[in-house]
Formats: structure tokens, sequence, C-alpha cells
């Protein structure tokens, strides 16, 4: 769970997209989670804190859900319980970056997360499309990624993003976190190819959604027979 000022880290990827003034953003860090991000224990409890921060949003009055890690935790449960559109920017962004070109990379922070982001790619299948997972191996900071840092981490992460168009064919970018978005511009600036930003861009697709009135499909994701709100929050309240 993150604290004031993670949260303020997070929310400041507000700045990298025009929204409509009318557009209001609200973080909600979880209330429980792992420690890392590496492993299906991880996972399981990234799904778990992220179905608990949201299951209630649409009854508390919000209009979209975008979910803050490119893994997608929780997309799927939330979307089984929730009218509203709920937004994973990795199944998001990839598929947006086969709007823009014909194969696409992401970008990774080190070598222990790949696992995660095959494991994404392989469930929407995406294989053919993703030209490489490649990670810039700088053991990551979990407070704070680049803040700071960047004559050091800039550099590597775009010799890395070099790497995956002149080596592997890719044509577009992904950023592989949502906690990037501090080098989005400084590489969009001097990469060959487009770089999606995937945080911005996710709030940027709801306003899309809503506009046009769109929301996930339900034969897509069906809604529980029988819904246990109580009980995950009373799992999570007995966590903290």
């Amino acid at each position: 769970p993150l604290d004031e000022e993670g949260v303020a880290r997070r929310a400041a990827q507000g700045q990298h997209v025009e929204l409509d003034p009318s557009t209001e953003l609200v973080y909600r860090p979880v209330r429980v989670g792992s420690t890392s991000f590496m492993s299906h224990h991880d996972w399981l409890l990234a799904d778990i804190g992220i179905y608990e921060a949201a299951v209630d949003a649409e009854k508390e009055g919000f209009d979209a859900v975008v979910i803050d890690t490119m893994s997608d935790s929780g997309m799927a449960a939330l979307r089984s319980v929730l009218s509203i559109p709920v937004i994973g920017p990795g199944k998001a962004s990839m598929l947006y970056a086969l709007t823009l070109g014909n194969s696409f990379s992401v970008l990774a922070q080190w070598k222990p997360a790949l696992p995660r982001y095959k494991k994404v790619i392989r469930e929407y299948g995406l294989e053919r499309q993703c030209a490489s997972v490649r990670s810039f191996d700088i053991e990551p900071d979990f407070v704070n990624l680049t803040e700071g840092k960047e004559n050091t981490v800039f550099p590597r992460m775009l010799e890395t993003a070099m790497r995956c168009v002149e080596e592997d064919g890719a044509e577009v970018i992904c950023l592989g976190s949502t906690t990037m978005h501090l080098a989005a511009k400084y590489l969009a600036e001097q990469l060959p190819v487009p770089l999606i930003n995937p945080g911005p861009f996710s709030y940027k697709l709801a306003e899309t959604l809503l506009s046009l009135k769109l929301t996930h499909s339900r034969h897509a994701y069906p809604s529980p027979q029988v819904r246990k709100d109580e009980l995950v929050h009373a799992l999570v309240d007995a966590a903290v």
C-alpha cells in the first residue's frame, strides 16, 4: 500500500495528458498487497488488493476504473461485478500499439519481472505481435523508480528500447510500468517509433469509452451468481 507521497507520485501521471476539464482523477491505494511483483504469489495478492479497492466504485458514484499497473491485476474480476468501464493499461496499451504498428515491444525494469509480462501477453494471444520484452536491468525502488535518477536510468531505458527497435523489429514501444511515466517524454523524443505511456493513455481511453457510452461485454465477463463483497472486505480488514 502507498503512503501519501507514493500516491502523489502516481497522481503526477495526470500531467502527461490533456483531459476534459470536467474529468476528475481520484487515486486510491490498495489496502493490502505484495512487497514485490515477481511471482504467482505476488499476482494473487495484487488481484485481491486491487479488486477490494475498486469493487464499490460504481456504488460510490465513479464513472470508470483505471487499474494502475501493466499487469491488469483484478481487471477481469472487477469487470464481472461492475458495469462501468474497467481499464487495464496492459491490455489497452498493447492493443492500441497494434493500431500504430504491426509489432510492439515492452520495456521492463529487470529480469525477474519478465514472467509477468509474458504471462499477460500469452493470455491476450499477442505472442506473434510482440517483438520482445526487454529489461533495462536496474533493480526497482518500489517507492521511487526514476525521480532524481534521470541521468543514470533514462539512458539505460533508451538503450534497451533501441535494441527492441533495431534488433527485435519493434515498431511501437510500450512502457512496462505506469511508474515509468517520468521517462516518457525523454524516450518519446529520442525514439524513432511511437511510445505508449500506459497510465495517461488509460485515462484518455476511459474518457473515450464514456463519451461513446461503451463498456465491457457481459458475455465476456459474466456476473457472479452470488457476489461476496462483504467476504472480500472482511478478508482485507483482517489482513490490515
